[in-house]
């Protein structure tokens, strides 16, 4: 009888062990990430991908740019409208791990300023608001999935962003020679078996009140883009709406992309021998 109470003990004792053992190694294990967190990784790490190899084309690719300015009135009515043409063209840099992207614009047709030199809006660099979602600024967003959509029949999931205040922005508005980082938030379409997006929507809050800005929104549509030397098709943009109200002020620009086409840059370097 002893012996089977010993055994009996040494049983319980190795059942109490055992438990222990699986709840510190359950505990150890890290929580399996939520279906609608892992598809929302998995959908990113595509769109950064996507859009990672979409701006080395980005950046070999030349185009027209038409712009469309109107500064707007009373019922948002249509004071004064200005059109121009450009050779447009997006340079990159990437020193120290430092991206940079400028945009070049050869004037093609500039329209006569109006007698009272009325003030226009100059919105730059929204065509390439795609940059929220490359590893360069993406941890700087906050992300979110936001139900799926059917546009030209593609149905494209919708992921809203909201910047990271203090965190590096894609945007700034230059004023008075500062520039001041936009807290971006708005909404994109994205095709999630590509991360191709086909159309940002974006925007600020009352974060620039002070220094005048009363709101901002935009829209920028993206369409495949196919390039006979290329089997990868990637989506450029083709239209940017960018709107902009102050407390006495109302502008509308809008950018058309067309025409893409690809170039390249060829320099030689010699040594002339003295």
């Amino acid at each position: 009888m002893k012996n089977l109470r010993s055994l009996a003990r040494q049983f319980a004792l190795w059942g109490v062990l055992l438990a222990v053992l699986a709840a510190l190694s359950f505990a150890s294990d890290p929580p399996a990430p939520a279906p609608d967190a892992q598809r929302l990784n998995d959908l990113l790490t595509r769109t950064a991908d996507q859009t990672s190899g979409f701006l080395d084309q980005f950046s070999d690719v030349k185009c027209t740019e038409l712009v469309r300015q109107e500064k707007l009135g009373k019922d948002d009515k249509v004071e004064l409208k200005e059109e121009s043409t450009f050779d447009y063209l997006v340079i990159l840099t990437n020193t120290a791990g430092e991206l940079n992207l400028s945009e070049s614009r050869i004037p093609v047709h500039e329209p006569k300023r109006d007698k009272k030199n009325t003030p226009m809006l100059l919105s730059n660099g929204f065509a390439t608001l795609f940059l929220v979602f490359h590893p360069y600024y993406s941890e700087a967003f906050k992300f979110t999935l936001d139900g799926e959509e059917v546009i030209g029949g593609h149905v494209l999931q919708k992921i809203s962003f909201q910047h990271v205040p203090g965190m590096k922005s894609p945007a700034a508005l230059a004023l008075r020679g500062r520039e001041y980082p936009l807290e971006l938030g708005g909404t994109a379409w994205i095709d999630p078996q590509t991360g191709s997006i086909a159309k940002i929507q974006a925007g600020i809050a009352d974060t620039l009140q002070d220094v005048g800005l009363k709101a901002l929104s935009s829209e920028i549509e993206f369409a495949p883009m196919p390039f006979p030397d290329s089997k990868q098709v990637y989506w450029f943009p083709t239209t940017a709406r960018v709107e902009v109200e102050t407390p006495r002020q109302h502008w509308r620009n809008l950018h058309q992309f067309t025409s893409y086409k690809k170039f390249s840059v060829s320099t030689e370097e010699q040594v002339i021998k003295k």
